[in-house]
């Protein structure tokens, strides 16, 4: 039967271009209507893409006109009027991104796969930074697997300004905030796409963050909602990939920088993390291979920011809630961050 359910269902079969998501759980379909074999469909585009506004007005209509019962069809794809000078973008429905006021720089920090320390790289490059003198905030934007909390010694939770904005609680000089902060304990988060992209908007628009140097976000392994999220609510200035040596964390970087291309984030540069492992007899072992990270950074065009071996004290250091950089910041393990901070500084200036 051919009905606005229908209609809507067909058109989730159109991809926005060079993206995997369709128009529909973009957003972008405003109108939908069906009468006796005429259909009418609306589009409302973010993007001055004309060329975009063009593909989807024809991949629409070859979708709508294979529907049983189509007699007339009726696409209509509305753009916003062109800012005064403003230049055609690419192909984003993103531009509707909002800087948020005081936050002059925002970081992504991401891994292609789950396991290979990327937590761990986030917090101790946010105490390196607070360490060498900047105003660094640290956002956790893995909503189902929250570690920040745990990793930076704080169990408080955010209280409520007069302006009704959550106010991050913050230690060893960084402001934080994290899904953990406002889960009882070790209860699980059961949430579907919408709900992670509200939240995700809210950690940014609704928390009082003040004035910082460069806000990181911690974002989950993949490139899912979490990571279209944020690309859609802020725009950031960069990501930064951390990698382990291996071939099987190497080929999911490259899908992870290959997602941050298609929303036109930078690329700072990628960390090879657990590099390798000093016996006590002074052995070097290269548990997961050596060398990988720089060499993917060389085929990628990117910087390689640096290594960080195995050592027992960062570990150490995430379980008990002290970074090794807090910890003993004059020792190697905090060293290796210390000089990862300090390339990727020079890469934002």
């Amino acid at each position: 039967m051919l009905n606005q359910e229908a209609i809507t269902t067909a058109l989730k079969g159109v991809k926005y271009p060079g993206y995997s998501r369709d128009i529909v759980s973009f957003g972008l379909v405003k109108n939908v209507a069906a009468n006796a074999g005429a259909v009418n469909v609306t589009l409302e585009l973010i993007s001055h893409n004309t060329g975009v506004a063009a593909q989807l007005k024809e991949d629409c209509e070859r979708t709508l006109k294979a529907l049983p019962g189509v007699k007339h069809l009726f696409v209509e794809v509305k753009m916003p009027p062109p800012a005064a000078g403003a230049a055609v973008a690419g192909p984003s429905p993103f531009a509707s991104q909002n800087k948020v006021p005081g936050l002059k720089r925002i970081v992504a920090v991401a891994s292609g796969k789950g396991g290979v320390g990327k937590s761990t790289c986030s917090v101790n490059l946010a105490c390196a930074l607070t360490h060498m003198g900047a105003r660094i905030g640290l956002l956790d934007c893995d909503i189902y697997g929250p570690s920040i909390p745990l990793m930076m010694g704080i169990r408080g939770r955010p209280t409520i300004s007069p302006q009704e904005k959550m106010v991050p609680p913050s230690n060893y000089g960084v402001k934080l905030m994290s899904m953990g902060f406002l889960i009882e304990g070790d209860q699980p988060v059961i949430w579907r796409g919408p709900m992670i992209t509200k939240t995700i908007q809210q950690f940014f628009h609704s928390v009082e963050w003040g004035d910082l140097d460069c806000l990181l976000v911690d974002l989950p392994p993949g490139t899912g909602d979490a990571q279209l999220s944020l690309c859609q609510t802020v725009p950031l200035d960069g990501g930064v990939i951390v990698t382990t040596p291996q071939e099987a964390s190497l080929g999911v970087v490259r899908k992870g920088i290959a997602m941050f291309g298609k929303v036109n984030v930078p690329i700072l540069g990628l960390i090879e993390n657990m590099s390798y492992f000093t016996a006590p007899g002074g052995q070097r072992v290269e548990i997961f291979g050596h060398g990988g990270g720089r060499a993917e950074a060389e085929r990628q065009g990117t910087a390689f920011l640096g290594e960080v071996p195995i050592y027992t004290e960062i570990r150490v250091g995430g379980d008990e809630g002290r970074p090794v950089v807090v910890s003993a910041p004059a020792d190697p393990p905090a060293q290796a961050f210390l000089k990862i901070a300090e390339a990727l500084r020079s890469k934002l200036e």
